[in-house]
């Protein structure tokens, strides 16, 4: 069966159908900066979270099309954004708290690395908290932060949350934040769209692959997730070309039937099992890899250390 996958949720609300009303979902845009729009999508029933097919929560978008750019200036830039809307979904003494970040993805698959090379890039304290105290590392307002590439069920015969479950009561964190990458509905926000969102995130969902969930109800404390889309899924893009094609007229000629369910009839089924990623992924995740973990490294490490 044909189906249209995306793992933002900005999108799923743009394609809603102009005659489709939805309440419980407020979505509201602004820029942040020259070139850096921000969405956000509040999901605040369970009966929209059940039509949009996501977690009720908050979703906040940051979309930027000079990711795709080797300029350091303009990631250093989103970085700050990023850093920015990250302090919303934290407490005021956030700083105070222990945060586990965790990388997911496959190491070994250009698209889905993005999780691991946040890790390697990331300014990790905990053991440096533990063996000589926050104030000794001259920073007043310092997290204790660890970081963790469970890797994919392929390589270790384990859901990552039971991985997690076993960290989280070992080193007893209190926020957990996923990195991941996604799957978008538009070639127009590859690489150029980050998503943070206060639910969790459901692994492999984006390319069909559903794992279990990694959320506050599996594993008891908050967890936030940050992800870039870096595929496209095959059958979209050829069902978006397909769309253009098909003229008002012969819409009218099909009576009942809508371009949509056009589409599903034409386009093979295998089509769904097909993603498709830009040339230069390699590239752009090393980049992009840099610009979470910036960051990151910007909300949980100050940048100055404390005065003495």
């Amino acid at each position: 069966m044909f189906e249209i996958r995306t793992d933002l949720a900005v999108e799923t609300s743009e394609n809603r159908k102009p005659e489709e009303e939805l309440s419980g979902v407020r979505t509201s845009r602004r820029m942040a900066a020259e070139d850096i729009e921000i969405t956000e999508v509040c999901i605040e029933t369970q009966k929209a979270a059940s039509q949009l097919g996501k977690p009720r929560g908050t979703y906040v978008t940051i979309e930027a099309a000079q990711m795709t750019d080797e300029d350091t200036g303009c990631h250093r830039e989103v970085s700050k954004v990023l850093s920015g809307e990250l302090k919303k979904f934290l407490p005021e003494d956030y700083y105070e708290s222990k945060i586990l970040i965790v990388g997911l993805g496959n190491r070994d698959v250009t698209p889905d690395a993005l999780g691991p090379k946040v890790i390697d890039h990331l300014f990790i304290t905990r053991h440096l908290i533990r063996e000589y105290g926050k104030y000794l590392l001259e920073f007043d307002k310092c997290c204790s932060v660890s970081g963790i590439v469970p890797g994919v069920m392929a390589q270790t015969g384990m859901e990552t949350v039971e991985i997690m479950k076993g960290i989280v009561d070992e080193t007893k964190p209190d926020l957990i934040i996923v990195i991941d990458a996604l799957a978008a509905r538009s070639v127009k926000r590859l690489n150029r769209t980050i998503q943070i969102t206060d639910t969790g995130i459901v692994p492999g969902s984006g390319v069909g692959n559903y794992r279990n969930a990694i959320n506050a109800e599996h594993l008891g404390i908050p967890v936030i997730a940050i992800g870039i889309p870096t595929v496209v899924d095959a059958a979209t893009i050829v069902a978006d070309a397909f769309s253009s094609f098909i003229s008002e007229t012969e819409q009218d000629r099909d009576g009942t039937e809508d371009v949509e369910e056009k589409i599903r009839r034409i386009i093979s089924p295998k089509l769904n099992t097909m993603y498709v990623t830009p040339k230069d992924i390699d590239e752009a995740v090393d980049r992009l890899s840099f610009t979470v973990s910036e960051g990151l490294n910007m909300t949980f490490v100050p940048s100055e250390p404390a005065a003495t």
